[in-house]
């Protein structure tokens, strides 16, 4: 397979609103997180790093204009690579430990991180055997209710488990863009990892239908629009409803024929 130039890993793509959207192209879309810039007048914030087979640093100058925040939505290897290379971190409570001693196993690296996830490779001497994500302890623990603030803007953190424990958005209020994190993004969502929780994915999505979200950019696939937003959310729900339904009847059927008696 191909290699890349280091110098070509990376595509930069600025949008409206301060905001700029990273991400590592010859990532297969279902795999490639989406790395998020996002600008402040005292200084600027990065929601989550990117696998980390280039330097992000070395590499999108961007990232090194000023001092930054480096937030991760949740822990997993496609999300956390970089971190390590910058000098403030910030994770929730619940993952702040796999941050800090990440492996293949807790990462989702294994099983996913193959020469599969490709189109093309990144450069030598990356081998998709021999990835880990290096340690990165955080230097700020975040909860739900913090905000990080960039001192003419400022997010709330939204703990959303369900994907992972440890999952969060970030939702500025003056300007009504929400970062989603894995939590929900315009495609496929995982909800099956080894620590996702079905009830808290439930409860996590029930509570972001009351965020007035005017812009979503989520952990994958493309941005999208409030309405859309709303949208996702209310047919995961209706759809997590009917298999609820379904699990009840079955059970209530099955019920029936444990309690019925023989005839005669």
């Amino acid at each position: 397979m191909q290699r890349i130039r280091p110098q070509d890993w990376y595509s930069v793509r600025r949008l409206d609103e301060g905001v700029t959207a990273i991400c590592e192209p010859y990532i297969q879309e279902f795999y490639r997180c989406n790395i998020w810039h996002i600008r402040g007048r005292d200084h600027d914030m990065l929601v989550d790093s990117g696998m980390g087979v280039v330097s992000l640093r070395q590499w999108v100058p961007l990232v090194t204009e000023r001092g930054l925040i480096a937030v991760a939505s949740h822990t997993h290897f496609d999300h956390i690579g970089c971190h390590h290379e910058f000098e403030c971190r910030a994770v929730h409570s619940a993952e702040a430990d796999l941050l800090a001693d990440p492996t293949r196993q807790n990462t989702l690296a294994d099983p996913y991180v193959t020469d599969g996830i490709f189109d093309a490779l990144p450069p030598e001497p990356y081998c998709s055997t021999c990835y880990a994500v290096k340690k990165a302890p955080a230097t700020r623990i975040i909860e739900d209710g913090d905000v990080i603030d960039l001192g003419d803007r400022v997010f709330e953190v939204v703990h959303t488990p369900g994907h992972s424990p440890g999952g969060i958005a970030l939702y500025e209020k003056a300007t009504g863009i929400l970062f989603s994190g894995d939590i929900l993004y315009d495609g496929p969502l995982i909800e099956d990892t080894y620590h996702s929780n079905a009830d808290d994915y439930l409860a996590s999505m029930e509570r972001l239908l009351k965020i007035p979200a005017r812009i979503v950019h989520g952990g994958h696939f493309p941005s999208f629009s409030g309405e859309r937003y709303r949208q996702l959310i209310t047919d995961w729900l209706i759809e997590k409803q009917k298999t609820i339904d379904g699990k009840e009847k079955t059970h209530a059927r099955q019920t029936q024929i444990l309690h019925r008696r023989p005839v005669g």
